[in-house]
């Protein structure tokens, strides 16, 4: 019986002690999906509602690994776009699924807000290219 808890202790020491070492090894944007994935997990009874915002995160996610300039407000404003977008996408999913009349309110002005700020970046990408 002891041998069996200090072999389950063991185990699971030299568990956490490798997905630490393989969590450092990874590259900084696959650690943070992995970290996601433990985090919230991943459910095969997923909700449509869920499904969809999960979407939407993992292509802002993708859009916002710009190519840096350098440039502060270049580099801002290439990362804001898909940002807003972003929020677009996940206040658009809060419009089909959800049911708080003030949560749908808040993701109405979000689609407006943001929409206007993503044309107005883009119009300041357009007159400094």
């Amino acid at each position: 019986m002891k041998q069996l808890v200090i072999g389950a202790a063991l185990g699971l020491a030299l568990g956490i002690i490798g997905s630490g070492l393989a969590q450092q090894q990874m590259p900084m944007n696959q650690g943070m999906q992995h970290d996601q994935m433990m985090q919230h997990g991943t459910s095969a009874a997923a909700t449509p509602a869920e499904k969809a915002y999960r979407t939407a995160s993992a292509r802002m996610h993708k859009a916002m690994a710009i190519k840096y300039t350098g440039d502060a407000d270049k580099d801002f404003v290439a990362g804001m776009i898909p940002h807003h977008q972003g929020a677009i996408d996940m206040a658009q999913v809060e419009l089909k699924y959800g049911k708080d009349p003030d949560m749908k309110k808040m993701a109405e002005a979000v689609i407006r807000d943001q929409t206007r700020e993503i044309e107005e970046m883009k119009a300041w990408q357009a007159k400094t290219r």
